[in-house]
């Protein structure tokens, strides 16, 4: 009785984050169309500090490339002037950034599905538990450490418990990426759900350990629900006393802090004092590094853009393996749009995006987990990290489809 009082209190959760308001706040497109348009941009960023969501740096802004950034209202209303004055092309995806946020969920409406809306970490962590009691035969539930707060970090390990082959599913590492662990919950609840059922699901779990981590990022996700929905690294202190965080994607220790801008403790791409110099990162490290003989795949779950991605990210060189992997994500896209023609783009990250060091696909592929791949999930700019909750079926139903074809795959390999 206990544990259906607590399922049903998880599904009908959902209400808008608190904290910091973004009243009359715009969300900006532009597409440069030229070296000038794109110098222009670098100077508005630089006179204002303006928060990019894609491309993440001003600096891997070329021509033609679109380019997503919010102001604050009275940044936008002389943004709006400036570029009306340079006569450039640009377009408001939202005039009131604090509807759009209020706006991403469901109102009014109650699903009895957890992974159909969006979960504070409280109902997150009892849904975890739930889970490893309701499938104690397929489900099991590990603490790989705890956060700069003190929070468990917690990890579902689903399936054969003493298989030989396992993968790691990592989510909600970026705190305002809201879908990444709704996605999580959905191939794990799916998962369960369809064994026995579903052919190639019962295969997979048979034969393999699924190790997921649905909130990588637990301190700076529950800053997203309480201060500041927009908030992407941890919430540990940093050198200067007046900037907070660390982007965990950028901590881990392979070619650990390679672009100069990672290196601003304010910056929100900072990559810590030192490798894995968070206890988020370095719990995940060392439990990567304990299993390290049996985890053949590592996926990590981002958004948005939609892009399926692959070692390198630190450097332009290829892979070793840069052939088999872009089969592989190949394969998996073709499984993904198959659904509702969702377009994908699929390469390795240095090519496909930009450069990125310190991430961590790029450690667990160079630590010998050939088979490491990053999704950017929906959308491509019209929500960005706003994604509607009425979208997170169809996101993860697609998203379910291209999973497994690359965990079949890591299934069928003699190691």
């Amino acid at each position: 009785m206990k544990l259906i009082l607590v399922l049903c209190c998880v599904a009908v959760s959902g209400s808008a984050p608190r904290g910091r308001r973004f009243d009359n706040e715009k969300l900006f497109r532009v597409t440069p169309e030229n070296d000038n348009e794109v110098k222009f941009i670098k100077y508005l960023d630089n006179l204002m500090k303006l928060d990019f969501w894609k491309p993440k740096y001003a600096y891997n802004i070329t021509p033609k490339t679109e380019v997503y950034f919010h102001a604050d209202a009275q940044q936008s209303n002389v943004i709006v002037e400036l570029l009306k004055q340079e006569k450039m092309k640009y377009r408001i995806v939202f005039h009131d950034l604090q509807k759009a946020v209020e706006n991403q969920f469901n109102k009014g409406q109650k699903s009895k599905k957890v992974a159909t809306r969006y979960h504070e970490w409280k109902e997150i962590a009892v849904w975890a538990y739930s889970i490893s009691l309701k499938y104690p035969n397929l489900a099991s539930l590990v603490q790989i450490g705890e956060t700069y707060e003190g929070r468990p970090m917690l990890v579902l390990k689903i399936g054969n418990q003493k298989a030989k082959k396992g993968i790691f599913l990592e989510c909600g590492i970026h705190a305002r990426e809201w879908i990444s662990p709704a996605f999580c919950q959905w191939f794990v609840t799916e998962a369960l759900r369809t064994y026995e059922k579903d052919k190639v699901m019962t295969k997979l779990l048979d034969s393999m350990t699924f190790h997921v981590l649905p909130v990588f990022n637990v301190d700076g996700y529950v800053y997203t629900w309480t201060n500041d929905r927009f908030w992407r690294k941890n919430r540990a202190p940093t050198v200067k006393d007046e900037c907070t965080g660390t982007d965990l994607n950028r901590n881990f220790n392979v070619s650990w802090n390679g672009i100069d801008f990672d290196k601003t403790p304010c910056s929100s791409s900072y990559a810590g004092s030192a490798p894995e110099s968070e206890p988020e990162t370095e719990a995940v490290s060392s439990y990567i590094r304990a299993n390290l003989s049996s985890l053949k795949a590592y996926i990590s779950v981002h958004s948005f853009s939609q892009l399926l991605l692959f070692p390198y990210g630190y450097k332009e060189e290829e892979a070793p393996d840069h052939k088999e992997l872009e089969q592989i994500a190949k394969s998996a896209v073709k499984a993904l749009e198959s659904l509702y023609n969702t377009t994908y783009t699929y390469g390795s990250i240095f090519s496909t995006i930009y450069p990125v060091s310190g991430s961590s696909i790029d450690w667990t592929y160079d630590l010998g987990i050939k088979y490491s791949f990053v999704f950017e999930l929906r959308d491509e700019g019209n929500y960005g990290f706003l994604l509607p909750e009425h979208d997170i079926q169809p996101t993860c139903k697609e998203t379910m489809l291209a999973v497994k074809e690359i965990a079949s795959y890591v299934a069928d390999q003699d190691f």
